[in-house]
C-alpha cells in the first residue's frame, strides 16, 4: 500500500489521547505512515514522553515549528479547546495548504474557520472508539475549501482503522449520537444479556461471551449480507419458538422507543457541546 503523504510531509496530532494514538497507530500498521513523518502534541509533558515511549514519535507541548512541514493535521481535543487550537494554529502560521481534520464533537467547520480567520481546507470527521481495535465506524464531511482529493486523504486516514463514509456536514451530530456513542448503548445492553444469562444459571464469563460474540456476528450479518436486520430477525423467530417470546418481551418494555429516545437525546446535547466552542 503507497503512503498517505510524499516521505518529505509530515501528519500530526493534536490532542495525543486515546482517538490520537489509535489513528496514528493504524496509519502506521496499515503502512500508510512511517514513524519519521509523524509528530503528536499534548498538554502535559507526561503524556508527551509517554505517547514518545509508546508510538516512537516526537511529541511536544508546543508545535509550532513543527507546522511548516506539515501536510495533514489531526485536531483531537475536546470541543471546549477548540478556540485555543485555533489560536495556537494562527499564532504559529499554519500553512494554507495543509489539510486540517477536526473530531471534535458538535463543532461545525463553520465555527473552526471564524475561529481561525484563514481560508484553509478542513474535513469534519466523528469516529468511535472500536478504531481501537480496528472496528471503528467514522464519518468525514468536507468543508469550503476541501476539495474530492482533501476527502479521499481523510478517508484513507479513517479506513485505517475501520470503516469510513463520507456524509454532508449537516448530519454529522446525529451520526455523532448514534454510532459516536452507539458503543456505549451496546455495552449496557451486552451487560444487561449477561447478567441476564447469569439469572438463569450460566457462569458470568461464559455469559458475557455467548452475548459479545452473539453481537459481533450479528452485526457481520448485517453488514456483510447487505439484509435488514428484520428479515434476519424473521430467521431466528420460528412458530410458537423461545425467540419471538422473547422479542415479545423487548417490545413490551418498549426497547425501540427507548432506544430512539436515547439518539434523540444525545444529539440534542452535541448541538449544545459545538457551543462551548468560544
Amino acid at each position: 500500500m503507497s503512503l498517505l503523504l510524499p516521505p518529505d510531509r509530515h501528519l500530526g496530532v493534536i490532542g495525543a489521547g486515546v482517538m490520537g494514538r489509535t489513528l496514528l497507530r493504524g496509519l502506521f500498521e496499515a503502512g500508510l505512515l512511517a514513524p519519521e513523518q509523524a509528530w503528536a502534541a499534548a498538554h502535559s509533558q507526561e503524556t508527551c514522553d509517554e505517547v514518545a515511549s509508546e508510538l516512537g514519535i516526537p511529541c511536544v507541548r508546543d508545535y509550532a515549528a513543527l507546522l511548516d512541514n506539515t501536510a495533514v493535521l489531526l485536531i483531537c481535543v475536546k470541543p471546549k479547546q477548540a478556540a485555543e487550537v485555533a489560536e495556537a494554529l494562527r499564532r504559529g502560521g499554519v500553512r494554507s495548504d495543509t489539510l486540517l481534520v477536526s473530531i471534535l464533537a458538535g463543532v461545525t467547520i463553520a465555527r473552526f474557520e471564524q475561529l481561525l480567520e484563514v481560508p484553509i481546507a478542513w474535513v469534519r470527521a466523528m469516529p468511535n472508539t472500536p478504531c481501537v481495535v480496528g472496528a471503528g465506524m467514522t464519518v468525514v464531511a468536507p468543508g469550503t475549501h476541501a476539495t474530492e482529493e482533501h476527502l479521499q486523504l481523510a478517508e484513507r486516514i479513517f479506513s485505517s482503522v475501520g470503516r469510513c463514509r463520507i456524509v454532508d456536514e449537516a448530519y454529522c451530530n446525529a451520526v455523532t449520537a448514534l454510532s459516536g456513542s452507539g458503543p456505549a448503548y451496546m455495552y449496557l445492553m451486552m451487560e444487561a444479556m449477561a447478567d441476564a444469562g447469569v439469572r438463569v444459571g450460566l457462569p458470568r464469563d461464559l455469559a458475557l461471551q455467548l452475548v459479545a460474540q452473539t453481537m459481533l456476528g450479528s452485526a457481520r450479518m448485517v453488514l456483510e449480507t447487505g439484509r435488514h436486520p428484520a428479515a434476519l430477525r424473521d430467521d431466528v423467530t420460528t412458530p410458537a419458538g423461545c425467540t419471538i417470546g422473547g422479542v415479545l418481551m423487548l417490545e413490551d418494555g418498549k426497547i425501540r422507543s427507548v432506544l430512539a429516545r436515547a439518539v434523540e437525546e444525545a444529539t440534542r446535547i452535541v448541538e449544545q457541546l459545538g457551543k462551548t466552542a468560544k
